[in-house]
């Protein structure tokens, strides 16, 4: 069960309902602790006083200001006193198309929930309100010592809020960054091929689709480490396309696309016959890396298919061989097991 980040009042012009705020979402990254080289020893941060070195209560510390010579020392309940709308207010004082707000002014996402259900009625007719018009409304609140703009907007029936940046937190990536394209020249047929890939790899956005492999492989790493098992290094990341194979390669992956005939799309409409079909092409591809050992051959293999092979023939070190690595130890052991059957 979620726990209330925020309480307060939603309003929006003589209508006020109480309201509790929830994060949205959760993370699910893997968390370490510092441990010292060597031992199981947690290694902690401490508050110390960069002058004695001594620790310092949480209690005794206060916020201060650094103006050049000194510091101005504020306390927590100064901050409390000047926050506006010191009663928790979330006024809403306008509303606007959502699609209006570019994207680079979100940050965080939470929900909105009627602080008792005897204000349920009001705030589904906001939830109603909002829906039939098309809007979302914007307002400002105080949460932990920090105002925060956000833009609240129904989604079933549950109101959203998300919060904004203000406009001077976002960066002009043009006075901010260097190296981006001026009065660049983009070739008709260039242009023309690279906008039929997009067409051929678009897809209908399901966000159950799409996973966290990065995280899945930490766990396999942790596993491995436990048990004393090895894992497959990834691929390094692909060469970057100069100008003079463009055209070739937005003609390769334009291509392979087709020939996949909409990976993406066919997904879609037939999961359960194309996750049968990878099956499928897999255990070919592993019957076929079973019975060849010669290098041309190997050459042919995914990195996947090499690296079981290689835990088959118990290969050692393979854990951290590259591609190329896999096929010259396979074929290495393929010649060993010939010379071995021929004596």
């Amino acid at each position: 069960m979620a726990h209330a980040v925020w309480g307060g009042a939603l309003s929006f012009g003589l209508v006020t309902v109480p309201v509790q705020m929830f994060g949205a979402t959760e993370s699910h990254t893997i968390r370490f602790h510092q441990i010292q080289r060597g031992t199981a020893d947690r290694v902690r941060n401490k508050r110390v006083n960069e002058r004695t070195g001594e620790d310092v209560a949480l209690s005794d510390i206060v916020k201060g200001y650094d103006i050049g010579d000194e510091y101005v020392v504020v306390e927590p309940d100064e901050l409390d006193e000047i926050a506006p709308g010191r009663s928790k207010n979330l006024e809403i004082s306008g509303f606007v198309d959502l699609d209006k707000i570019d994207p680079v002014y979100f940050d965080k996402t939470y929900y909105l929930a009627p602080r008792g259900e005897e204000y349920a009625k009001v705030y589904a007719l906001l939830v109603e309100a909002l829906k039939k018009a098309g809007k979302a409304g914007i307002a400002t609140f105080v949460m932990r010592n920090r105002e925060y703009l956000v833009a609240v907007k129904p989604v079933d029936d549950v109101l959203v809020v998300h919060t904004l940046h203000w406009a001077d937190e976002v960066r002009d990536p043009h006075r901010e960054i260097g190296g981006l394209p001026e009065n660049t020249q983009v070739q008709k047929r260039e242009l023309d091929t690279a906008v039929q890939l997009v067409d051929a790899l678009s897809v209908d956005w399901d966000p159950r689709e799409y996973r966290d492999t990065y995280q899945e492989r930490v766990r396999e790493l942790l596993e491995a480490k436990r048990s004393g098992g090895t894992v497959e290094k990834a691929e390094p990341a692909p060469r970057s396309t100069n100008v003079i194979d463009l055209t070739d390669a937005l003609r390769a992956s334009l291509e392979r696309a087709k020939g996949k005939g909409g990976e993406a799309g066919a997904k879609k409409r037939a999961p359960a016959r194309a996750e049968k079909k990878t099956d499928k092409a897999g255990a070919t591809e592993k019957r076929r890396a079973r019975k060849t050992t010669r290098a041309a051959d190997l050459a042919g293999l995914s990195k996947t298919a090499l690296y079981e092979m290689a835990a088959e023939a118990d290969i050692p070190g393979r854990s951290t061989m590259s591609r190329e690595e896999l096929i010259e130890a396979l074929s290495a052991a393929g010649r060993r097991r010939k010379a071995k059957a021929s004596a």
